[in-house]
């Protein structure tokens, strides 16, 4: 923010309050790929718009930064996530160390921080090293079910002003966490998923459309995830009057937020006799997809948490067991497991309700004031001196894990950026050029042996 200029006795207070409620609340959000972007962004929006509770009455402007690295969105990513509310000219790409000089320089009110674990808490000391005089409240929290890695993902994200729940479920846990090491857990606030919406599902005469979300890592292997295209595929085969759809994250040679190593357009091209003519590979904005969906089929995918705000019939399969590697030991007492046997048959799953109630789907109607508590701590803390960021994770209580951490990022254990870590803003043209062609480059090379000469290796190592 501009420097505050002196005024008149008496007006000074007067002035300053009504210079902050004409300000534009600043809002940047950095975000490591598509999915995340859409949760930051949307995010951002939520804890923005104005409400009964913890309205600010500011108009808002919210700037898209992406964190440079093996996930970063490509322009279609970025236009498939659908409305965010952030113009495409209010989008860049950064380094982490160019993230901070940006912070430092733009003065934000709020920094979203859309980043897996390890990130956050890398721009949490590089936010502390800064020492601004006046600094941004810092938000995070999860893109969807938490399944996985519960308190190291957790510990990470400590240090943030506001750390986001989707649901009760998730609060109570989350505080557990933090309270069981002795670290303060009062940044823990329940919300619930940025990106629920969309029209309740009402069945069309002559439509019945089936779609399974695909998930980049789950299942894992290329047998599992061959059984559970297959699946797919007879069950297009057994109910030709069907649409059946294969909802896709992304095209092959892009990254998500997990990395897909065997697309499933690869292996929908070796499936035997071709695929049905009633059997499609769709991608786009996943609502558009619910608009027309009939019954949501998945692993562990948080499109059924999009679905079931719908109500749109929701099944969890159990093919491949319900185990915490696939994320789907989360919907245990949702009543909604089941297994491709019984979908054949016609079976539609019916949630328990309490489970519902626990997971912020927030299909009683309750969605609109999901965000009032985040939006009123937000405000408050805009409104009052903020303390020093202080997270769990310092030299003194992870000497031999946080340094690794900020280095990826390349931040010493101080914060401070690593020498060399600082690249001038402004550079020229062709230096410009070359740099994105090595990096594009680079990201190909990543990406190919990822998606090709990982499994070969992988393979071998099994002989």
């Amino acid at each position: 923010m501009p420097p505050r200029t002196s005024s008149p006795a008496g007006s000074e207070g007067r002035a300053d309050t009504a210079a902050a409620d004409c300000a534009p609340l600043r809002i940047a959000v950095l975000a490591d790929s598509d999915t995340r972007w859409k949760w930051g962004a949307l995010t951002a929006r939520r804890l923005s718009t104005a409400s009964e509770a913890g309205a600010t009455g500011r108009p808002v402007e919210i700037s898209g930064l992406l964190l440079r690295g093996r996930a970063t969105p490509t322009p279609r990513q970025l236009a498939e996530v659908g409305e965010v509310g952030v113009e495409a000219g209010r989008v860049r790409e950064v380094t982490a160390v160019e993230f901070l000089h940006t912070v430092r320089d733009e003065a934000y009110d709020v920094v979203v921080l859309a980043l897996v674990g390890g990130a956050v808490q890398a721009m949490i000391h590089g936010l502390a090293a800064l020492d601004l005089p006046r600094r941004p409240v810092v938000v995070t929290g999860y893109v969807g079910v938490v399944y996985e890695k519960l308190a190291d993902g957790l510990l990470l994200r400590h240090g943030a002003d506001v750390v986001l729940a989707n649901s009760r479920h998730d609060a109570a846990r989350f505080h557990a966490v933090y309270e069981g090491v002795g670290a303060d857990a009062s940044s823990v606030t329940e919300a619930a998923l940025p990106f629920l919406g969309g029209e309740p599902h009402r069945a069309q005469e002559g439509r019945d459309t089936v779609v399974f979300a695909a998930q980049p890592s789950v299942p894992a292997s290329r047998a599992d995830r061959t059984y559970l295209l297959r699946r797919l595929v007879e069950h297009a085969r057994l109910h030709p009057g069907r649409e059946v759809l294969l909802k896709l994250r992304s095209k092959p040679g892009e990254h998500t937020t997990h990395i897909e190593e065997l697309p499933y357009q690869r292996l929908a091209e070796r499936i035997p006799g071709g695929l049905p003519p009633n059997f499609r590979l769709v991608y786009g904005h996943m609502g558009e997809v619910l608009d027309r969906t009939d019954l949501l089929v998945t692993v562990s995918s948080t499109a059924a948490l999009e679905s079931l705000h719908r109500r749109i019939p929701t099944a969890i399969l159990s093919d491949l067991g319900v185990r915490e590697a696939l994320g789907n030991h989360h919907f245990i007492g949702s009543g909604l497991i089941t297994s491709w046997d019984h979908l054949d048959g016609g079976l539609r799953p019916e949630p328990d309700e309490e489970w519902l109630a626990g997971q912020g789907v927030a299909a009683d109607g309750t969605y609109g004031a999901a965000y009032d508590t985040a939006r009123v701590r937000v405000a408050a803390l805009l409104a009052g001196p903020l303390p020093r960021l202080a997270p769990y994770y310092t030299p003194a209580t992870a000497p031999g894990y946080l340094p690794g951490i900020l280095a990826r990022y390349h931040l010493g254990p101080d914060g401070h950026p690593l020498p060399g870590a600082v690249t001038p803003r402004e550079t020229g043209r062709v230096r410009g050029a070359v740099r994105e062609t090595v990096r594009n480059a680079a990201r190909g090379a990543y990406r190919h042996g990822v998606q090709r000469v990982a499994p070969v290796i992988r393979r071998m190592g099994e002989l």
